[in-house]
């Protein structure tokens, strides 16, 4: 790793369960790249994390986010890991959004390499969400381009009746066309709506935009504040507009969706081949109580 500045990469963990798990992800981390700046958000309303036992390369968000699932706190908790982490010294050149459920599948050289070489500003998966590709028959496996829409695009009304002849009546009335929407969403042609995973990485120049914009708490932010998923659209959104940036669609994360629902699959020892054969630099999600094994087969191959 000496071939490797010391701030080549950083890491920002969202944590909030499993403490021994966090601990190996950390432990994992400073070996692979020689203890890089690791800021982690741990919401310790969810449970404890013993931090005198963290090594002096783990800087804490305080005070701590208390986060939930599909909340806009999951955009807030890592831009604020974010602001911390470039406000050290020596900042990295790139910095990896992980969970304390993921785990890296590629060796440092070849993580390190590809950053190195790269000329884009993220890797992150990014699609234009779009009245159009709404109103077409899609494939089962881009359904979720459809809920985005729905999510982020369009506007509902709700009115509730209590009275003697409407006990309890509740209708909803929803917007879709973007000649309706307009006065209510932030998008325009100069401004689209993106959407894909949270789970992202990118340089110094992407993460001081990131921040910049953020701080400023402008109209596209406030919008995003009210929204429930916007986690997985408002870091696609911010940077996809921008310019100046260069972004590659892949977010260089190996995430199995085969099981359905909301919540991907957990990752055995029967998926190792997959992931050592595919070209992410880290896999989700791990569950050292349901499989350990397989994060001791990827110590191996990764070390």
């Amino acid at each position: 790793m000496s071939n490797y500045p010391s701030n080549s990469i950083g890491f920002i963990l969202l944590t909030h369960t499993k403490p021994l798990q966090i601990y190996r992800l950390i432990n994992k981390l400073n070996r692979m790249f020689n203890y890089p700046v690791i800021v982690c958000h741990h919401d310790f309303s969810k449970c404890d994390l013993s931090v005198d036992t963290l090594s002096k390369n783990v800087l804490l968000v305080r005070p701590h986010i208390q986060t939930e699932w599909a909340n806009f706190s999951l955009v807030e908790a890592p831009v604020q890991a974010l602001k911390l982490m470039y406000e050290v010294p020596e900042p990295p050149d790139w910095f990896v959004l992980l969970s304390g459920a993921d785990y890296p599948i590629k060796t440092a050289r070849q993580i390190l390499d590809d950053l190195a070489s790269s000329s884009s500003d993220a890797y992150i998966q990014y699609e234009q969400i779009t009245y159009e590709t709404y109103k077409h028959d899609l494939k089962p496996n881009m359904l979720w381009l459809k809920n985005s829409y729905q999510r982020y695009c369009t506007k509902s009304f709700d009115f509730n009746y209590s009275k003697k002849y409407f006990t309890n009546l509740n209708i909803e009335i929803r917007l879709e066309h973007p000649l309706l929407t307009k006065p209510f969403l932030p998008f325009s042609k100069k401004l689209a709506c993106f959407s894909g995973s949270q789970w992202f990485c990118a340089n110094s120049k992407a993460a001081k935009y990131i921040i910049d914009f953020h701080s400023k708490r402008n109209a596209l932010t406030l919008y995003y504040s009210k929204l429930k998923y916007a986690d997985e659209s408002y870091f696609q959104t911010v940077l996809a507009n921008a310019p100046h940036l260069k972004l590659q669609n892949d977010r260089r994360r190996y995430i199995d969706w085969s099981d359905g629902g909301c919540h991907p699959k957990t990752l055995l020892m029967e998926d190792l081949p997959n992931l050592i054969a595919s070209s992410a630099h880290f896999a989700r999600k791990f569950d050292i109580d349901i499989d350990s094994n397989i994060l001791n087969e990827l110590d191996r191959v990764t070390s």
